[in-house]
């Protein structure tokens, strides 16, 4: 496995690179924004962590034209802790958040669990249907009462559907949700309530007054059909 660490701190960046080689990681640096996307373009790493203050480009645009051709595990690393950074970082298309400090450790565990659930396949390849709308877990793609074109999903938004489909008409609870989307090792409710937000923007007619994907105070959420 070869892993993608973007840092202009010289020293973490050293202490992260020694913790995933640890790990058995293949490791290259990069210390600002556009030397970084040169490298993953080149390298073709299985993994990218990447912090935000970077210099040339700061993380986030480079999270963000990394998603635009490509579905590379991102984990976020920064100092920066406050609820709108971790949405924002996840509303760009994050596979995780890891605020800074943190263990070796768990930041191992924290990479090991993105790239399990990258490589895993979905959890039902069958096309899956519920009341009017279709989910084509392979492709990442869903429908609303034969609505074309279909709407393209990430692998999170992908697999918070499909589970909720599966369970349709079952209040799931929040815990339930976040060990099947994002593993027993990562996910928040902050997460979740970020995802479940992309989620109704693309399969909701109005996301403010969802009729699909529903929370249940105090318990988790319902796809109601």
């Amino acid at each position: 496995m070869k892993a993608l660490i973007v840092d202009d701190d010289l020293a973490l960046a050293d202490v992260v690179a020694f913790t995933m080689r640890r790990a058995g990681y293949d490791v290259i640096l990069a210390h600002d924004g556009q030397a970084a996307l040169d490298l993953w373009r080149r390298e073709e790493p299985d993994l990218i962590l990447l912090d935000l203050n970077l210099p040339k480009m700061d993380g986030l645009k480079v999270c963000q034209h990394i998603r635009r051709e490509a579905d590379t595990p991102v984990i976020i690393l920064s100092v920066r802790g406050e609820e709108d950074d971790v949405v924002r970082g996840l509303e760009l298309g994050a596979d995780d958040y890891v605020v800074k400090p943190f263990s070796p450790r768990a930041l191992v565990a924290r990479a090991e669990a993105v790239l399990r659930r990258a490589k895993t396949p979905p959890i039902s390849p069958a096309p899956l249907t519920a009341g009017d709308l279709t989910l084509d877990p392979a492709r990442g793609m869903v429908q609303r009462g034969g609505e074309s074109p279909a709407a393209q999903l990430t692998r999170q938004e992908c697999r918070l559907l499909e589970i909720l489909m599966l369970n349709r008409g079952q209040v799931l609870p929040a815990e339930t949700l976040m060990a099947s989307v994002w593993g027993s090792a990562g996910g928040d409710r902050a997460m979740l309530k970020q995802l479940v937000y992309r989620l109704r923007r693309k399969i909701e007619t109005d996301p403010a007054n969802p009729v699909y994907v529903k929370r249940v105070s105090g318990v988790g959420y319902i796809l109601d059909l």
